[in-house]
């Protein structure tokens, strides 16, 4: 009998390593094993869940490969299972064996033969077996202790190895298939055009045009509505990205507590309830672009990790101490006054800075005036695909009260609108009818009253009540800040750090704002 000497384990090892897939590393495994040891048949099976399963075979029948052993049914299988040291059994045994009539050296059932099987453990859980037959009696007696523990050992490192790279293609491909859901989902809400050849239409599109070719970070600003993320998936269709996954995440939907996680993923147990490791979006977008919505609601202990990825294109993982690198381009958008934001200490400057290398305002509706009945076309024939009509048209009537109406919902407000009107004007139309919108199914009237601020509702009287000496608001906002900053700061004994933390504010931001405001508070130190 071979012994499994160094040279053999380093030509096994070897060959293994040239493997390029799991069937030819198992093939492979089994081929090297019957080098070692000489038999009739070899098998490598998986453990799943009381039965084993062939993962590889040689010397026996291939429908093998589509049997499952329960160890119910095969006491010598079970037997093998039952322990952690390999299991030689004796020519004579009673035991039935699992592959009578299946072995090709053989017809019908095995006579007098020789059986070992050898149970392959990962962190003391059971991952499969290796099973060898010989015709011969007694083949496996004299076999050195030696050489059935490295086979052991090889035939567990394979196995695992073979689970783990199988674990990964499966968390590849389903990535893959997120990153293909939510890119597609991403491209194709509200339509893929900008419709508009308005003046301030035609600016937009000249800076989208020169800057998408680019891997420059751009901020798209404009009130909510305007189109903020057609403008995204329009810079990524038209950059040398188009290809890879654009990612798109809204920043004020995500729970504080997991925004961290949602962007740069998580290892296992991370936190309750982490019950398996999971990508963040900067990681399925690599390649690509990510599009952060509503970027200034983002806490601030989140933007600083931004602020990495931004300046090294690296992050990590909660509950990970390594680092991985992401090559992705960043486009923000927000309804806010960044700017403001940043004077206000609620948003960092070094990120905003770095978010708005290039800034595009989104301009209104009420600006844009001409596009009004050009978007209300497109979304007449969206909506008209949408409920099975032959076509909706807008009577005159209808194309005054659009263009006379001041769009305070910009864009998404005027395809509500239509989606309303044409609902309401088909109703009890049959499908092949054209339908007409008027002004009454518009109903713009009752909608401008619905966007009215209580204010313009108050009384006379009501309005004569406010205080003569009222100040403004930013004055007054100004003094509520400093008022509560100073109150913090008494708090923690000119604590600055403490102060920011108990304002949920970030200590640079504190001071810049606090120096704004004219604050100055020495900390106080207490007598040794």
């Amino acid at each position: 009998m071979l012994e499994m000497n160094s040279t053999l384990l380093l030509e096994v090892a070897l060959d293994l390593a040239n493997s390029i897939n799991n069937e030819d590393r198992f093939d492979r495994l089994l081929s090297s094993i019957r080098k070692a040891i000489n038999c009739d048949a070899v098998v490598l099976l998986a453990f799943q869940t009381e039965q084993l399963k062939p993962l590889a075979i040689q010397g026996l029948a291939p429908d093998t490969l589509g049997r499952r052993f329960k160890l119910d049914d095969h006491p010598r299988l079970a037997q093998i299972c039952s322990g952690k040291h390999p299991v030689r059994f004796p020519s004579d045994s009673t035991l039935p064996d699992p592959y009578d009539g299946l072995l090709l050296a053989k017809e019908g059932d095995l006579p007098v033969h020789s059986c070992m099987g050898l149970p392959l453990y990962s962190d003391n859980q059971l991952m499969g077996v290796v099973t060898l037959d010989s015709l011969q009696p007694n083949a496996f007696s004299d076999i050195p202790e030696r050489t059935l523990q490295l086979i052991t050992a090889l035939s567990a490192a394979t196995l695992k190895t073979a689970i783990q790279l199988k674990a990964l293609e499966q968390r590849a491909q389903q990535a893959q298939e997120l990153v293909q859901e939510l890119t597609h989902e991403a491209l194709t809400r509200d339509g893929g055009e900008l419709i508009g050849n308005s003046p301030v239409m035609l600016a937009l599109k000249s800076d989208i045009q020169l800057v998408a070719g680019s891997d420059y970070s751009v901020l798209i600003l404009g009130k909510t509505g305007t189109g903020k993320e057609l403008v995204a998936r329009t810079l990524h269709q038209l950059s040398a990205r188009r290809q890879q996954p654009l990612v798109h995440i809204n920043c004020a939907s995500i729970p504080e507590t997991l925004a961290e996680s949602e962007l740069f993923g998580h290892a296992k147990g991370a936190f309750s309830g982490a019950e398996k490791a999971r990508p963040g979006k900067f990681q399925l977008a690599d390649g690509g672009t990510i599009f952060l919505d509503e970027v200034g609601e983002l806490p601030l202990s989140v933007q600083s990790k931004l602020l990495r990825v931004l300046q090294s294109g690296e992050i990590q993982p909660v509950g990970k101490d390594s680092v991985a690198s992401v090559n992705v381009r960043v486009i923000a958008a927000t309804n806010r006054d960044l700017a403001e934001e940043v004077r206000l200490g609620r948003f960092r400057a070094d990120l905003y800075h770095r978010l708005s290398v290039y800034p595009i305002s989104v301009p209104e509706l009420k600006d844009r005036e001409q596009d009004i009945l050009l978007l209300a076309g497109f979304f007449l024939e969206v909506t008209a695909r949408k409920l099975g009509i032959r076509q909706l048209k807008l009577r005159p009537d209808a194309q005054a009260s659009l263009l006379e109406y001041p769009w305070p919902g910009n864009v998404r407000e005027l395809e509500h609108v239509i989606s309303r009107a044409s609902l309401k004007a088909s109703r009890g139309s049959e499908h092949h009818d054209i339908i007409s919108l008027s002004a009454q199914d518009l109903d713009l009237d009752r909608q401008a009253d619905n966007f009215q601020t209580p204010a313009t509702h108050l009384a006379p009287a009501e309005n004569a009540m406010l205080p003569v000496d009222l100040q403004g608001l930013k004055t007054m906002t100004e003094t509520f800040q400093k008022n509560h900053i100073i109150a913090a700061l008494q708090h923690t004994s000119g604590n600055w750090t403490l102060a920011a933390k108990h304002l949920e504010l970030d200590r640079a931001n504190l001071t810049r704002l606090a120096k704004r405001l004219g604050i100055s508070i020495e900390k106080k130190v207490k007598p040794q």
